[in-house]
């Protein structure tokens, strides 16, 4: 018994020294969705589709003395076809690069520098009634640049809430087609929109049971240079069930408007046209996932 408590003691102490120990945790979810349905002289009808999603979130994360560095990247990209000559619909497309330098000032707080990149992987169209379509995004059209210097609130490792009064935004439209229009708010020919003005970003995740993750993302800009009541909003949700180490079910939905930016509107003729709104998307994804994660010593 004395030499089990002794081997036992010695164990948690090399566990606790190492965690002290620790400076890097990297971790990441690998997530790919497949979907088909055929159909063979079908009483009820058929409309035959197919549709491929894919995930990689990815994290890494440096902890030392009052200094902190948190680095993490979200990647998406998912396409549905429907009917034997249907076109290839995108159904999602994400690149979104966060760092966040942070200095310890006080218990929970930490002056922090935060850097971000937003854009997409590929064309996005919008499909009219009659089968035609127009291009209204690509990569880098648009693309959010962001850096920001403000205070950081970490009650706990679940909760992060960034204030930022004096924030650089930078919204990039590199397609000659889209910036020739003005779209995205950059003036007609210009390739980018300088911003300046507040920023906000809060983060929340938690167990809600076993297996099952909420995660929310909340960010708000006011640019001070014009109309700064107009606040631009991002609100991300993602619920998360895990069924086993290789299988996992998610239901995403994000939230975006931004008084800048012109969003297709669909009119009663079926056609769209260009005009300010709230930006919606929801994604259901059932699949195979794999979950990483670990953490480097000083060694």
């Amino acid at each position: 018994m004395k030499k089990f408590l002794t081997i036992t003691f010695i164990s948690i102490f090399s566990i606790a020294q190492a965690q002290n120990d620790t400076i890097w945790r990297n971790g990441g979810l690998f997530n790919f969705n497949f979907n088909q349905a055929n159909f063979y002289q079908w009483a009820g009808g058929n409309n035959n589709s197919v549709a491929i999603n894919g995930l990689v979130s990815v994290y890494s994360k440096y902890k030392k003395g009052s200094w902190s560095w948190d680095n993490n990247g979200d990647f998406a990209l998912g396409a549905v076809k429907q009917g034997e000559a249907g076109d290839l619909r995108k159904s999602d497309d994400k690149i979104d690069i966060n760092t966040k330098l942070g200095y310890d000032i006080a218990k929970k707080l930490y002056i922090s520098m935060l850097g971000s990149f937003k854009t997409q992987f590929t064309e996005g169209f919008v499909y009219n009634k009659d089968g035609s379509r127009t291009r209204i995004s690509n990569l880098m059209a648009p693309a959010y640049a962001i850096a920001a210097l403000g205070i950081d609130y970490k009650p706990n490792a679940d909760l992060s809430v960034f204030l930022s009064p004096v924030t650089s935004r930078t919204v990039i439209v590199q397609d000659k087609a889209l910036n020739q229009i003005g779209a995205f708010g950059v003036k007609p020919g210009e390739t980018y929109l300088a911003e300046f003005g507040a920023y906000m970003t809060a983060k929340y995740k938690t167990n809600l049971m076993e297996n099952v993750l909420l995660a929310l993302r909340l960010d708000l800009f006011s640019n001070y240079l014009d109309q700064p009541k107009n606040v631009d909003v991002n609100l991300e949700l993602l619920l998360s069930f895990k069924v086993n180490k290789f299988l996992q079910a998610s239901i995403s939905s994000n939230l975006v408007y931004d008084d800048n930016t012109f969003v297709p509107v669909k009119m009663d003729n079926g056609d769209y046209r260009q005009g300010k709104g709230v930006q919606l998307k929801n994604v259901l994804g059932i699949g195979l996932s794999y979950k990483i994660q670990g953490y480097k010593t000083k060694k």
